[in-house]
């Protein structure tokens, strides 16, 4: 509950400040307040409601990651409702140590003994979340075809609640994990203002191609495991 509540403050700090330095009208800016910490909430709930009541040492780093992907979307609120530009370095700023982080959250739980599928879960859920709001504002500067790269976590999600088997484990794979990262950095790259947009295009669509290879080769291999 402590490490929730210190989250979920900061989330409103960080989203205020963004609000009053964008200069953003109150509607709008509490709108993104909003937003913001109604993510932190969502991890913080997710981590409170275990049955061992506990968090660790790695689970504050994916709380503190969580901080930043609601500031992000916090900033994406400003940007589609015109107090910024949808390529800004304040969005930038925020997402680029939100990615870098997810190298860091699993590597302080295998340091400390913390290591739990509870927290590898919700360290993939705040992947998945920061990737979806990212390719929201990449998608309006760039093309809506960008939200697959935000939506695909999702859509194999539901789709496995019509294919039990698309709901079985995968085993741990470098190249799922390297696919990933490169989603988000893809993004990022996209999302800094000076890149030209054609560049940013071809960056994201590159990534986009290596996420439809990677899905469909577990997908491939869940449907042949069941047969």
């Amino acid at each position: 509950m402590r490490d929730g509540l210190v989250a979920a403050a900061v989330s409103v700090a960080l989203g205020a400040g963004l609000a009053v330095l964008a200069g953003t009208a109150v509607a709008r800016g509490t709108t993104a307040v909003l937003v913001g910490v109604a993510v932190v909430a969502v991890a913080a709930v997710a981590v409170g409601s275990r049955r061992d009541r506990w968090s660790g040492p790695a689970d504050r780093v994916t709380l503190a990651r969580t901080v930043l992907v609601g500031g992000c979307a916090g900033v994406v609120v400003l940007a589609l409702g015109g107090d910024l530009p949808e390529r800004s370095w304040w969005l930038v700023a925020l997402a680029a140590p939100a990615a870098l982080l997810d190298a860091v959250d699993g590597a302080v739980a295998r340091r400390t003994g913390t290591s739990s599928p509870a927290g590898a879960r919700l360290d993939m859920e705040v992947d998945a979340a920061l990737l979806l709001v990212l390719s929201v504002a990449a998608g309006a500067a760039l093309g809506w075809w960008v939200l697959a790269v935000g939506v695909m976590r999702y859509a194999f999600v539901l789709a496995g609640r019509g294919r039990p088997q698309l709901r079985e484990p995968l085993p741990y794979s470098l190249a799922r994990r390297v696919v990933a990262g490169v989603q988000a950095a893809a993004l990022v790259v996209a999302l800094v203002p000076p890149v030209p947009a054609a560049l940013a295009t071809a960056v994201v669509a590159v990534a986009l191609a290596l996420l439809l290879w990677s899905f469909g080769r577990d997908v491939v291999a869940l449907e042949r495991r069941r047969r």
